[in-house]
């Protein structure tokens, strides 16, 4: 490029092409800095207030990369900036360009931009077969649509430029858009010419032959001959070259049988007009070159930014298509095709037709290689030509129809079938998101179809030329499907089975979620809720938290997270997807029981909360009562500092050791007298045990939670796992054993009067310390665990 700019004489246009390429240097370097610079803000990046002095070219640039790439920590970075290269940076100075150009003398500036104009449109026509045609150049892409309907409409009303709307009033014009057109486009067309809604008219697909997203052609003639007995005009007909969801062509030529029959304006419009120029064309799309006028959208077909799409239409009148806004005589109109002229020029006939050729190829080897994979299945209207490919994940259960049959069997209950239907497709959205971070360049699409549920789509006429997909790309994203189907046909085997395991098991309740791709859902039912309610349950919130902290701390290779119910704002576990056999009633009796057992101790802690407080008041109150009778018992005379000193020197009373004891476990208040006698504290009740699983699952080394037991595997035969199991049971009862006998070693029975270690730990002493010898006060034990427990809750609560 270098040599290139020294070759220009106009230092001006050389300028301008050596500050594009600064520009884009920097803007294109600055990944690389992002990346250094990683969580740091510039001052530069708050607004303020605009500068009195300016600033140089550098700092806006530097600006503008900040802004560009200030986010980048919260999104994911787009690689279309790195993939613009050279035919880029053309387009990119034909906007710089034209804003130069516009400064010419008028005969100067009409002369080039008429060249411009009929270059760019002679280039067009022949590159995608379309003879004698005229071009209109705009940004959005149904703008050109909504100027071929002003020029049907000045076309088939001649006296609409003088009696505006009353001609259309005396005869309603029809538009017909296919059920499978692009949403959004016939309220845009409405919008833009001042129709109303019934102007529309929306014609079915294929219900019985053919393609399920190809135009009825036989009930579109229906409906144009029902518009004619009813007094409307047909004015015009939009065909797709390639629907905006899975690519399919309407059958074109009897399409334009129908257009010349009634006399209606034919447009098409799709992403497969892109194949024309290539040698071999599918018959269905090469009709389109006989239509009256087609959209084209070269800038993602050949990876252009910021250029603009192309209407190309066939009109004899000139007065016509100046009313309807088609040509223009304004110079900065014609100026939009700048951009595009300069691009064709770089790239040549052989490089367009040789990117459009590459995505068709991406597209075959991708549907090739799904053919090969189970349980994917492709919807593909020609597999010869078909510049679009649509697949999903599908998987049919044994005893049952295939789960994607989009009609269901007449035996089938509608909620199954509805059922089924969505675990798919929340499997087959997971399944789109993890493609699309696995293979960013692949350019996937997540998207629901009405018939087939969600589909995930790959188009690389529209996305292989910006970020530069490859042929390795594609491999990579077969590779990636095959990787994850384990998964995805292990988790749709388990739901059933997860169901009736939770259905099975008190105090669970199957929750079914349609956009949640894991095993299930499940919510614990607590005592105190409300199934009728579907506010927010705080204690139940409380309990799914304990809960799915325990279930993560188990580190199995299941995924656990919290979430409000589908349809109401209850808690609930979501079990995430399962890639290897699970065994689910291990793991439905964990969940039941991990929440049974935190319910229970929230309960006890609730229950002992108060039962301490109760106890401490009323031992209190005891302690009171003791000191009341103690100076009943003493006398008055001997609480006198003095007198009592003297007293008690001469008539010694020996105190009386009175306290209270409180039973954690029993929840009562008890005399200290056995504990002073016996210099030790007294027994308590057996506490009950804590609540576990009906059955405890012995695990092979190794081995993470809810896994089933391995057999026939490489790893461990069935032998080794036997000898495995023997070995744990002898570890288990030789352990009993040591712990048998060293119970029986500390028994009760050895030394009397001691209480056993597990009710002592049970209890707790609340007493008034006596004054007196030192060695007559009993030997107290060391505080248990559980001791300090509910010390610290009484602590807290007091």
């Amino acid at each position: 490029m270098d040599v290139s700019l020294d070759k220009i004489a106009d230092p001006t246009l050389a300028e301008m092409g050596k500050n594009l390429k600064e520009a884009m240097k920097m803007l294109e370097d600055s990944q690389r800095r992002t990346e250094e610079e990683n969580g740091k803000k510039l001052s530069g990046d708050i607004p303020g207030p605009l500068q009195g002095s300016g600033q140089d070219m550098v700092s806006i640039l530097q600006l503008v990369q900040n802004l560009m790439h200030g986010d980048e920590d919260e999104e994911p970075q787009s690689a279309r900036i790195q993939n613009i290269g050279e035919q880029g940076h053309i387009a990119l100075l034909g906007h710089s360009l034209g804003a130069y150009i516009s400064t010419l003398d008028k005969e100067r500036l009409r002369k080039l931009t008429t060249r411009i104009l009929s270059d760019t449109t002679l280039w067009l026509c022949r590159i995608f077969r379309y003879e004698n045609g005229c071009a209109y150049f705009h940004e959005d892409e149904r703008e050109g649509l909504a100027k071929i309907c002003r020029l049907a409409i000045h076309s088939r009303y001649e006296d609409f430029v003088v009696d505006g709307f009353n001609v259309l009033y005396n005869k309603k014009p029809v538009i017909y858009l296919s059920a499978a057109a692009r949403p959004g486009l016939g309220q845009y067309l409405c919008n833009q010419l001042g129709l109303p809604f019934p102007c529309l008219s929306r014609v079915p697909c294929n219900t019985m032959f053919g393609s399920q997203h190809q135009m009825d052609v036989a009930l579109l003639e229906k409906l144009i001959k029902d518009d004619i007995e009813r007094g409307k005009l047909p004015l015009l007909l939009v065909a797709n070259a390639g629907t905006a969801a899975v690519g399919h062509t309407d059958k074109i030529g009897r399409l334009k049988e129908l257009s010349e029959q009634y006399g209606i304006w034919l447009h098409v419009e799709g992403v497969n007009l892109a194949t024309l120029a290539l040698g071999y064309v599918s018959s269905s799309v090469l009709a389109a070159t006989k239509c009256d006028s087609m959209t084209l959208t070269p800038g993602p077909w050949l990876g252009l930014p910021a250029v603009p799409a192309v209407t190309l239409y066939k009109h004899d009148d000139p007065a016509l298509t100046l009313v309807a806004g088609l040509t223009s005589n304004k110079p900065a109109d014609k100026l939009r095709a700048l951009p595009l002229w300069l691009s064709l020029q770089y790239l040549g006939l052989d490089g367009i037709v040789e990117r459009i050729k590459h995505a068709c190829q991406l597209s075959q080897r991708l549907q090739e290689s799904l053919k090969k994979v189970n349980h994917i299945k492709i919807l593909v209207e020609d597999e010869l030509s078909s510049p679009v490919v649509v697949f999903r994940f599908f998987q049919e259960l044994p005893g049952s129809d295939p789960v994607l049959k989009a009609v269901p069997a007449p035996n089938m209950a509608p909620s199954t079938v509805g059922r089924e239907g969505h675990s798919c497709d929340a499997l087959n959205r997971w399944l789109g998101e993890e493609l699309k971070q696995l293979v960013p360049v692949s350019g996937l699409t997540v998207m629901d179809l009405e018939a087939e549920g969600v589909c995930v789509r790959f188009s690389p006429l529209m996305t292989a030329a910006v970020l530069g997909t490859r042929g390795e790309d594609v491999d990579q994203l077969v590779a990636c499907i095959e990787s994850k189907l384990p998964v995805l046909t292990c988790t749709l085997q388990l739901r059933e089975e997860f169901k009736q395991e939770v259905t099975r098991t008190v105090g669970l309740l199957h929750v079914d979620d349609p956009n949640w791709p894991g095993i299930g859902v499940v919510r614990y039912e607590h005592a105190n809720d409300d199934k009728n309610s579907l506010k927010l349950d705080p204690e139940g919130e409380k309990i799914h938290a304990g809960l799915l902290k325990k279930l993560n701390e188990l580190e199995s290779d299941l995924t656990f997270k919290m979430g409000p119910e589908y349809k109401s704002m209850k808690s609930c576990i979501y079990i995430g997807m399962a890639s290897d056999d699970v065994d689910v009633s291990e793991l439905v009796e964990t969940i039941a029981v991990t929440a049974r057992e935190i319910e229970e101790n929230s309960r006890l802690l609730e229950n002992m909360t108060e039962v301490v407080r109760k106890g401490i008041q009323e031992a209190q109150v005891q302690l009171q009562k003791a000191n009341e009778e103690r100076l009943l018992e003493e006398g008055v005379l001997r609480q006198i500092p003095v007198v009592g000193s003297v007293l008690n020197w001469f008539s010694p009373v020996q105190p009386s050791q009175k306290g209270r004891t409180f039973n954690l476990t029993a929840g009562s208040l008890e005399s200290t007298e056995h504990t002073y006698v016996y210099k030790v504290q007294d027994t308590g009740v057996t506490p009950p045990q804590t609540p576990s699983g009906t059955r405890t699952k012995l695990r092979l080394p190794g081995q993470k939670p809810f896994k089933k037991s391995l057999r026939g595997s490489d790893a461990l035969s069935e032998t080794s796992s036997v000898s495995h199991i023997e070995d744990l049971e002898k570890m288990e009862h030789l352990s009993s054993g040591q712990e048998q006998e060293a119970l029986e070693a500390n028994s009760p029975e050895q030394h009397p009067g001691a209480p056993a270690p597990q009710e002592a730990e049970q209890t707790g002493t609340f007493q008034n310390r006596a004054q007196g010898p030192e060695d007559d006060r009993p030997q107290m034990r060391r505080p248990g665990s559980r001791e300090l427990r509910f010390a610290h809750l009484v602590n807290s609560h007091l």
